[in-house]
């Protein structure tokens, strides 16, 4: 194959075949040793490292309008190939400690059963949706900020969720600019919504009632009183005795 060489030639090196045969022999090991080089997955028989006594995680605390003390929630990981392309941290075990001993049994049950799935490996995010669909029978509560959770469990699991997000194992749904425009559009509607029942509950305040006075069946206002020893609405004039 002829190459055609349009600068002018200033000079000129040859290849001597020693470096090219070594050069081509750097090469191959380095592509075996890619090749054999082993990737620690999390399985049931990966333990903690030996001479580490501790793990790296985080805790959560829970604070449900159903208890009068606070649930923390522990997430212990371990980072596999460490110091590698293929470095990756994983949920190693969790716990779940609070004051409130109601609870105890079926805590250290799920904590036990959730450690065990992390060591078990593969994909744990199913963990986190399983949780947040419990639904507790007497109904759940709302956290500060407006978000309701059906059940103490689907704390848990919300909490899950955002460790897992928070590690890089699950990515976090975004809004996309188009929604955003619309959340904006709605929240300034609502808020002039607000505006407008705050100025219209001024006026109506501004209509003023003795404060022994009760709600009326005819126009539903907080109006009747006791009138020549007969109730009589204020507002609506409506009367029992005719």
């Amino acid at each position: 194959m002829s190459i055609k060489i349009a600068n002018k030639i200033v000079g000129y090196e040859v290849v001597k075949e020693e470096e090219e045969k070594a050069a081509r022999e750097a090469a191959e090991a380095e592509s075996q040793n890619r090749q054999s080089a082993t990737i620690i997955r999390m399985t049931e028989r990966v333990l903690r490292p030996e001479g580490m006594e501790c793990l790296e995680g985080s805790t959560y605390k829970i604070k449900t309008p159903l208890d009068d003390h606070a649930m923390y929630v522990t997430i212990n990981d371990m980072i596999l190939n460490q110091g590698t392309e293929h470095e990756q941290r994983r949920p190693f075990e969790i716990f779940i400690n609070s004051k409130n001993m109601d609870h105890f049994q079926w805590i250290v049950a799920l904590t036990r059963l959730m450690s065990a799935v992390f060591r078990k490996g593969g994909d744990v995010t199913f963990l986190a949706e399983e949780l947040q669909a419990v639904f507790d029978p007497r109904g759940g509560y709302f956290k500060p900020g407006g978000k309701f959770m059906p059940s103490i469990i689907a704390d848990i699991g919300a909490v899950i969720e955002h460790h897992l997000q928070k590690i890089g194992l699950m990515e976090k749904e975004e809004l996309s600019e188009q929604q955003q425009l619309i959340l904006e559009q709605k929240r300034a509607e609502a808020e002039a919504l607000e505006q407008k029942s705050t100025v219209e509950t001024e006026i109506e305040e501004d209509v003023s009632y003795p404060a022994s006075a009760t709600l009326c069946n005819k126009c539903h206002t907080r109006a009747v009183v006791i009138m020549d020893n007969c109730a009589t609405c204020l507002s609506c004039g409506y009367s029992k005795c005719g």
